[in-house]
C-alpha cells in the first residue's frame, strides 16, 4: 500500500473512531461531525436522507432507547474506489447498559461510503442489515 493510501486508511479509521466515540458520549452533533450534508443512512425499516435527519434521529435515540448504550464495531475491510472514495465493510452491534456481549440477533453487517473532499474524508452513506438474515 502506498504511503498516501496508508494515510488515507488511517484518516478513514479516525472518522469511524470519532463516530463510535460520539455514540459512547451520546453526542448526536459529534456523531455527524464528519457527515456530508446530503449523507444517507439506511437501516432496516429506515431511510434518512440528510446529515440533519441522522443527527435528529440519533439525538432522539440517545435521549431514550439508546441511553447508556455503546457499539461493538470491527472493521473488516477498506476498499478504495479511485482517489477520493472508499467503501468500508464492518460488523457492528449495539451493547445496551449492563450487556457485555451483543446478542447474535443484533449483529449487523455495515457498509460505509466515504468521500475525500478538500483532503478530508467524510461519510457520504451508511447501510446496515442483520448479519444472520436468511
Amino acid at each position: 500500500m502506498s504511503d498516501t493510501r496508508s494515510k488515507d486508511e488511517a484518516a478513514i479509521r479516525a472518522v469511524l473512531t470519532g463516530i463510535y466515540q460520539a455514540w459512547e458520549a451520546s453526542d448526536a452533533d459529534a456523531f455527524v461531525a464528519d457527515y456530508i450534508e446530503d449523507a444517507t443512512a439506511i437501516q432496516p425499516g429506515t431511510y434518512r436522507r440528510s446529515k440533519e435527519e441522522v443527527r435528529a434521529n440519533m439525538a432522539e435515540g440517545f435521549a431514550s432507547y439508546l441511553k447508556g448504550s455503546t457499539t461493538d464495531d470491527e472493521i473488516g475491510s477498506i476498499r478504495f474506489l479511485g482517489r477520493d472514495a472508499a467503501v468500508v465493510v464492518s460488523r457492528t452491534g449495539v451493547l445496551f447498559a449492563g450487556e457485555t456481549e451483543v446478542p447474535a440477533d443484533r449483529v449487523y453487517n455495515a457498509t460505509w461510503v466515504l468521500e475525500k473532499r478538500d483532503e478530508k474524508w467524510l461519510l457520504a452513506a451508511y447501510h446496515n442489515s442483520p448479519a444472520n438474515a436468511g
